[in-house]
């Protein structure tokens, strides 16, 4: 055994040093206060660090950002946060994370709601059924000549307890109406302020919501929170049935759900000739009649009667595409490309929360 601090005059004794750390520290080796800003960009100077957190005013509704404190909530949980509006309860939708923030106004969430919040919420879920059924009341009185009810009430908010609150009414109609008669009456019967909101068919079926030709609750009902401009041609890109019952939504409107495989459709379509094209196959010249995007084949017509499905593969443009030989051929010319229709109009008037 090595003796160590011997005074006598022989040779020091050798001391060898053996590597019991890593080289370098893993991955797990973070500080946890800290380690959520590794991949954020640099921190300007005068930006501040908070913890944010996203919640949700209503099911589906649009995500909004709040300073969470020291608070440590999950994904669900109810809260009382300071809004615009005033103290209001809110899901949590994004759990909060420590990021740089420049808006030094960032509302702040309050505390979790307690059972007396939730209490309250059920009790004014109850005046709102009221004030709603009072407001479709005085709703179906503003008809015209014929008769017919000029606009619709499906969704009011109140503001404030009592008498002296404020009560905001959503409502669509196609027309410009005087609805002075219409706020004399509902102010009288619930005695609040009375807020008009008109907003599009959109907004409307997000707020009864439904079943969609898919047999699921409505996108825009349970998780879409905005609206996307959508055209006819998605559906065309797709080969979908340009029928109005195939292509549209409860709302009326082209369905939400031909975006989501728009971007897909449009890569597998590239390198496909298009409808109308002269291709060259193995068996001769023909023209494209039907291009199937998602099995990548195609159909060629050969001529009356003789059409065959050929994969894409196979076929190759009789004039590839920059190429002006084919300029002055006696061929016929290949069919105009169809233009693009305009996109359908979107509601974009929906309201902060919703």
């Amino acid at each position: 055994m090595t003796q160590w601090g011997r005074d006598d005059d022989g040779p020091a004794t050798t001391v060898v040093l053996v590597a019991d750390l890593p080289a370098e520290p893993t991955r797990d080796d973070h500080d946890p206060l800290s380690a959520t800003l590794a991949h954020e960009p640099v921190i300007a100077l005068g930006d501040d660090v908070a913890s944010v957190v996203g919640v949700r005013f209503v099911p589906a509704g649009r995500i909004q950002w709040f300073d969470a404190g020291d608070l440590e909530l999950v994904v669900g949980e109810r809260v009382m946060v300071d809004s615009d509006r005033g103290a209001r309860l809110a899901w949590i939708a994004l759990a909060p994370t420590r990021k740089p923030v420049r808006d030094r106004g960032l509302r702040r969430v309050m505390r979790r709601a307690n059972e007396q919040d939730l209490r309250g919420e059920r009790d004014g879920d109850t005046e709102r059924i009221r004030a709603l059924r009072l407001a479709k009341d005085a709703a179906n009185k503003v008809v015209d000549r014929d008769q017919r009810p000029l606009m619709k009430v499906y969704r009011v908010d109140l503001q404030g307890a009592g008498r002296g609150g404020k009560l905001l009414v959503y409502y669509t109609s196609d027309d410009r109406l005087d609805l002075r008669e219409f706020l004399r009456e509902l102010g009288a019967a619930t005695g609040a302020r009375i807020e008009l909101r008109q907003l599009g068919v959109r907004d409307e079926a997000k707020a009864i919501g439904g079943i969609g030709s898919c047999g699921l609750t409505l996108c825009c009902t349970t998780w879409l929170p905005d609206f996307v401009p959508v055209s006819i041609k998605m559906a065309k890109d797709q080969g979908l049935v340009l029928s109005p019952t195939k292509v549209s939504g409860q709302c009326g409107r082209l369905k939400c759900c031909l975006v989501y495989e728009q971007a897909g459709y449009a890569e597998l379509r590239k390198g496909l000739p298009k409808l109308g094209k002269r291709v060259i196959a193995e068996r001769g010249e023909g023209r494209v009649v039907e291009v199937d995007v998602l099995r990548q084949r195609v159909r060629v017509s050969f001529g009356p009667g003789e059409t065959e499905m050929l994969p894409a593969s196979e076929v190759r443009p009789m004039f590839p595409s920059g190429n002006p030989s084919g300029k002055g051929s006696l061929d016929e010319p290949d069919e105009p490309a169809e233009p693009d229709e305009p996109e359908a109009p979107v509601d974009d008037s929906a309201p902060s929360d919703a």
